[in-house]
């Protein structure tokens, strides 16, 4: 087979995915919120002020499912995720309070300077899905 022939072929399959995916019940329980970037050039300047990088917005449940896009925050969230959860985010600045009305859930902040977990509020399951999607 063509590798141009299987790369269409696995776009089609990731469309129907994603179709499918979108129509599911929303997220509950413990979840866990993180952004992504995707693509660009290796060289130079990494994160989030690489130039050709692509914002990829995961929620992740716990021992459970993961939903991706590429847009971000808000309106996902309040569509994915059932209201009063608890929703673990790292320290960005998208995720204050001022920024973005979190209070519909129970918000807690992981600071990774300090730590990456105290005691079960960490969100090394979807830093770990981000590692496995960017290997290759």
């Amino acid at each position: 087979m063509n590798k141009s022939t299987a790369a269409y072929y696995f776009l089609r399959l990731r469309i129907i995915i994603t179709q499918t995916r979108a129509a599911e019940m929303p997220f509950a329980g413990a979840i866990e919120v993180d952004e992504s970037y995707f693509g660009g050039c290796r060289k130079g300047k990494r994160g989030r002020g690489a130039a050709g990088k692509v914002p990829v917005f995961g929620i992740l449940k716990r021992r459970g499912r993961v939903y991706t896009q590429g847009k971000i925050l808000l309106g996902i969230m309040l569509d994915r995720i059932v209201l009063d959860c608890f929703v673990y985010t790292d320290t960005y600045r998208s995720y204050n309070v001022n920024v973005l009305d979190m209070s519909t859930f129970k918000h807690y902040r992981i600071n990774h300077s300090k730590g990456f977990v105290k005691k079960h509020q960490h969100i090394n399951g979807i830093e770990h899905f981000w590692n496995q999607a960017k290997r290759d």
